[in-house]
């Protein structure tokens, strides 16, 4: 939805009623720990979209209980708010804190590569192994085992 001063400021008052409402007169304990992320409330007053947040194994719980509850909000929000119109109620589930949970789990598995100094090209200085760890003076690496070469790289084909 479009967003302007206007929207915005009705969105945020909107969002604190809300929040009201849902923690202290909606007695449902399925609605227990779910957080409103976000609210855009159309140009007309008549269509809101709320956004909240919970853990990702009670999306579809939290959605029926918020559905479920749904006409008792509006109610509530008709004497809470100042409005001519109470607007229609859209809840959707904010995956936004599962995105930003996924991105801190990839950069705590560093790859070992991440460590090894690197030139100017981006090229390791020292060779690695197949562990990802610098090899010893003198010791082969991986790729240079006769073994561990397959037959398509060593452009063998057997006929």
């Amino acid at each position: 939805m479009k967003q302007n001063n206007v929207t915005r400021r009705l969105a945020e008052q909107l969002r604190e009623k809300l929040g009201y409402i849902l923690l202290f007169e909606i007695a449902d304990p399925r609605l227990d720990l779910v957080t409103i992320t976000g609210v855009e409330v159309s140009q007309d007053r008549s269509y809101a979209r709320i956004f909240v947040s919970c853990e990702g194994a009670r999306y579809e719980e939290v959605l029926g209980a918020l559905g479920a509850a749904k006409g008792r909000i509006r109610s509530l929000l008709a004497r809470a708010l100042d409005w001519r119109v109470v607007p229609e109620l859209d809840f959707r589930i904010d995956r936004s804190t599962d995105e930003a949970e996924r991105i801190a789990l990839a950069l705590e598995n560093v790859p070992p590569t991440i460590g090894v100094e690197k030139d100017e090209a981006g090229y390791p200085l020292q060779e690695l192994d197949g562990d990802g760890e610098e090899a010893e003076a003198g010791e082969p690496l991986a790729s240079d085992d006769p073994e561990s070469v397959d037959a398509s790289e060593s452009g063998v084909i057997d006929g």
